[in-house]
């Protein structure tokens, strides 16, 4: 059964109008400020382009492969460090964003996948699935995650997205422009494109798997290994997602050098002789250095 009939590209419940509204005015005001100030100087570009950079590390390498994963596990203070500035970069508490990822995987590109394309199209995987109704998620998607540590961010949503918006204006109307709306607007874009582009494989049947590796997406992303989309869904375990040096992965990097700090441990790498990436539908003769710190049932 195609789905798409069900959904609307318009919010129909007061969470979706509230997500609504707050795309819609980073967008409208990143408009505006390109329109205002088109060239922001290289100090302002240099430090939008950093404050990017930081919350794409936040959200690949702690959110997604340390918290959602367990594929390498974190010194308190760094993932302290990674939330606030994926947070920054306009991500959602962890409490909400994890179990999200996780039963994505457990139904990836199913009809009951909110953010398959394969389902309902490009425009709602990339940005109307955001403010579709709530789908029910089994607690066992988050059961691990009520710590403190975990639940303290959600009650510093409001005041670290306020910081988000108006923060750069401490340094002028370019710097609000600039390290607030636009480089938001550039950071939901550019991961939008995971969800949206990177499920696209063609030739896969309709209800499986269609993740497909897409090497430009690793440019908006700068690099940082998300764009290698097919690779992460064979092997979610994995901490690193550039399966080979030309595919550039510098989250995994960035992991490397925290464990060689000691503010990393326990790196789940891939091992075996077929690091390529690969069609759909077929695995890989590889492994993983040890064994999960934790396992969620449905993970692909």
């Amino acid at each position: 059964m195609d789905t798409r009939t069900t959904r609307s590209s318009l919010p129909t419940e007061p969470r979706g109008i509230l997500v609504f509204a707050w795309i819609l005015a980073i967008h409208v005001t990143a408009l505006v400020g390109l329109v205002m100030y088109p060239r922001p100087g290289w100090r302002l570009l240099l430090g939008s382009t950093m404050l990017v950079f930081l919350g794409g590390q936040g959200a690949t390498i702690c959110y997604h492969r340390a918290l959602a994963h367990r594929s390498v596990r974190l010194r308190p203070v760094v993932q302290w460090f990674l939330i606030f500035f994926a947070m920054l970069a306009g991500v959602t508490p962890p409490r909400s964003w994890i179990p999200d990822h996780r039963f994505h995987h457990a139904i990836a590109d199913r009809p009951e996948d909110p953010s398959s394309p394969v389902w309902h199209g490009l425009w709602l995987a990339h940005v109307a699935w955001y403010w579709q109704p709530d789908v029910p998620i089994p607690a066992k998607y988050g059961a691990d995650l009520e710590t403190f540590s975990l639940r303290i961010w959600e009650w510093l949503t409001a005041p670290i997205y306020l910081l988000a918006v108006f923060g750069g204006a401490l340094v002028g109307l370019r710097g609000f422009f600039w390290l607030g709306a636009i480089r938001l607007a550039f950071a939901f874009q550019a991961n939008s494109l995971v969800n949206s582009i990177c499920h696209t494989q063609p030739g896969v049947i309709r209800g499986r798997d269609s993740s497909r590796n897409v090497w430009w997406v690793g440019f908006p992303l700068l690099f940082l290994g998300e764009n290698w989309h097919r690779n992460h869904h064979t092997v979610p375990a994995s901490a690193r997602l550039g399966w080979n040096w030309r595919q550039a992965d510098l989250g995994y990097l960035m992991i490397v050098g925290l464990e060689k700090l000691g503010l990393a441990t326990d790196v789940r790498r891939l091992v075996g002789t077929k690091t390529s990436a690969l069609p759909s539908g077929l695995s890989p003769s590889v492994g993983l250095t040890e064994e999960p710190v934790t396992s969620v049932k449905g993970e692909a």
